[in-house]
């Protein structure tokens, strides 16, 4: 749970385990009774996570291209339960994820704890010293936010699956109207390469475009390795050559066809995969 909260707050899960070894350090050095244990921890963890996106707001200042969150490869067994696969992608795909960081850190926080993990208003109001009418009201108005934005997904496994492997012949097969016919019209693609991989640096939008932007690009994937993954709690794709990890991908999939492409291939952000799961 610590986990899940600081790496919804920060994007990152190499952050996120710093934050949860702080928070044991503070743990360990508390030598009065505790009533709540777990509000306790999430309030240490959330504050400390407050504490650090200062600073990482500045280092996306001068990112290079755009800039997403790290990936994380979820249990199948998870994605296969429709109920958890919704709730997944409603806190921890990268669709919300990047949505989360058009809030406040205050309303980044209040979310997390609220829609995520389901903390009452009461204990949120004391983990962010705040008033609970002031919590509420920015409860609120983070959800609308996410909510008015969030898109809708693709519940089904085997639809996830049959949709991406379909793409992902398509595109290594530089078959334009093929990977056309998976994509929604106005899909976008973001491409995360932070300047020291081969990326593009603004998103990508456009079935079209899209298609022939892989279709430009296949030919340099021969010998890859490409398997299926669960990315963020839905359908994604890992590529690896002579065992180094090149690149994964998530993809939002609703009514069959390809609405967003979220393509990370910074390598600072795939060393350890595959990660924890953080739900």
């Amino acid at each position: 749970m610590l986990l899940g909260i600081a790496y919804r707050m920060l994007g990152s899960a190499a952050d996120a385990e710093d934050i949860v070894q702080d928070a044991w350090l503070r743990w360990h050095d508390v030598t009065g009774p505790v009533g709540d244990p777990r509000a306790y921890l999430a309030k240490i963890v959330t504050n400390l996570s407050l504490n650090r996106l200062g600073s990482a707001a500045v280092r996306r200042e001068s990112y290079v291209g755009s800039w997403l969150p790290e990936p994380l490869l979820t249990s199948p067994d998870v994605a296969e339960d429709v109920a958890a696969a919704e709730s997944l992608a409603n806190s921890l795909s990268m669709a919300v994820l990047v949505l989360l960081e058009s809030l406040s850190p205050l309303e980044r926080a209040v979310f997390v704890l609220k829609e995520a993990f389901g903390f009452p208003y009461p204990d949120i109001a004391e983990a962010l010293d705040r008033s609970e009418a002031a919590v509420r009201q920015v409860g609120h108005r983070a959800r609308a936010h996410v909510h008015a934005r969030r898109p809708r997904f693709e519940a089904s496994e085997e639809v996830g699956r049959r949709v991406t492997a379909r793409f992902v012949a398509a595109s290594l097969g530089g078959d334009i109207n093929a990977v056309m016919e998976l994509l929604a019209p106005d899909v976008t693609m973001w491409s995360d390469g932070g300047g020291k991989v081969r990326a593009a640096l603004r998103p990508i939008t456009g079935a079209e475009k899209i298609a022939r932007f892989l279709a430009s690009v296949a030919g340099g994937f021969g010998g890859f390795e490409v398997r299926y993954a669960h990315v963020n709690g839905g359908p994604g794709v890992v590529m690896s050559k002579d065992g180094v990890l090149e690149s994964v991908t998530g993809l939002d999939i609703a009514d069959g066809r390809i609405t967003a492409i979220w393509l990370v291939r910074n390598p600072d952000k795939l060393r350890g995969l595959p990660q924890l799961d953080l739900m």
